[in-house]
């Protein structure tokens, strides 16, 4: 058997979390979790079940990544110009050995319930090892609209859903066969390769080429621009006869916006007020008057006052940011 290798995705800037989440410190290496951040969860997690880390992500995300991953024999490989979750997942692949297990997660993901985590992944490593590509769906608690879901049948995927509207939602969760889609995924990198080529041979070459021409597992902007932009949703699970779904009952966040953040820090006794206002990043006095529902976010050099009903409303903030070259980015 090959080695298990946790293949940890870190391209993302967390554009939702703005003004706590910038290009200079992505959400992932906040240390808001309890003095902790998203990626040293995720390191810690895996590492009594993976070998090795192989991290991708931006030149950038390079320098933050490394004194975290001390801790652990890693890789990584720096994307010049990042191309989607179906490149970046080839890049791993082929710098693994086919048999090798890869077991793919993203960085900024809040999961407790190690317990349960573990068994999970570990059905998913057995899928691996007789050729199949395992997903993760987690046990709906809720009719969440910012997730995606996988129909399923016992192991047997279905169909995977976009993120739906709320009455869709709770259609789902009556239905009773439906899971979050974790982003989470267990393959042989051979096999990932194989079926990559198979559905995505403009992809697959592109990448390969990128990857040749690399230095010291720093990928060039030229040959990188030239890969289609595709996740591993549309490049492979919603196309491969090879997919096995692991339902799990583990505590999953992907940590994408306010509101998420917002049920974190309730959890875990952050103060409330009655009127579910909540204030994030300063111990100044605050006073919410005729609000509901409400985040103020304060940092040094910006407060951002937030409905959480809008809360991935906050990406549009973000890129008007950047439209206008804002040093708050």
């Amino acid at each position: 058997m090959g080695k298990i290798i946790n293949v940890i995705l870190s391209g993302g800037v967390g554009s939702r979390l703005w003004p706590l989440s910038r290009k200079s410190k992505p959400k992932q290496y906040l240390p808001i979790f309890e003095g902790k951040t998203l990626f040293e969860l995720t390191i810690a997690r895996n590492q009594e079940i993976a070998s090795k880390v192989i991290l991708v992500g931006s030149t950038q995300n390079k320098t933050i990544a490394e004194p975290y991953l001390k801790p652990v024999s890693y890789d990584i490989i720096a994307e010049a110009a990042p191309r989607n979750t179906a490149a970046a997942i080839a890049f791993a692949a082929f710098h693994a050995d086919p048999d090798d297990i890869l077991i793919v997660t993203p960085s900024d993901h809040l999961i407790e319930g190690l317990k349960n985590y573990r068994e999970a992944i570990n059905q998913g490593i057995m899928y691996a090892q007789e050729g199949f590509i395992a997903t993760f769906g987690i046990v709906p608690t809720r009719p969440e609209t910012g997730y995606g879901y996988i129909e399923h049948e016992g192991n047997t995927v279905l169909s995977f859903r976009e993120k739906p509207n709320e009455d869709t939602a709770r259609d789902f969760l009556k239905k009773g066969n439906f899971l979050w889609n974790s982003g989470i995924f267990c393959f042989k990198a051979g096999v990932y390769l194989e079926e990559l080529m198979l559905f995505e041979p403009k992809l697959y070459n592109a990448a390969e080429v990128a990857f040749e021409y690399a230095e010291d597992l720093v990928l060039d902007e030229e040959h990188s621009k030239l890969i289609p932009s595709k996740s591993i949703d549309y490049a492979v699970m919603e196309r491969s006869d090879l997919i096995k779904v692991v339902p799990a009952r583990f505590e999953w966040s992907d940590m994408g916006a306010f509101d998420s953040l917002f049920e974190y820090f309730k959890g875990k006794g952050h103060p409330v007020d009655e009127n579910g206002n909540i204030v994030v990043g300063t111990n100044k006095h605050t006073v919410f008057v005729g609000l509901t529902n409400c985040m103020l976010v304060s940092t040094d050099d910006a407060v951002l006052v937030l409905d959480r009903n809008r809360a991935q409303d906050v990406k549009a903030v973000y890129e008007q940011l950047e439209k206008d070259n804002s040093g708050l980015i």
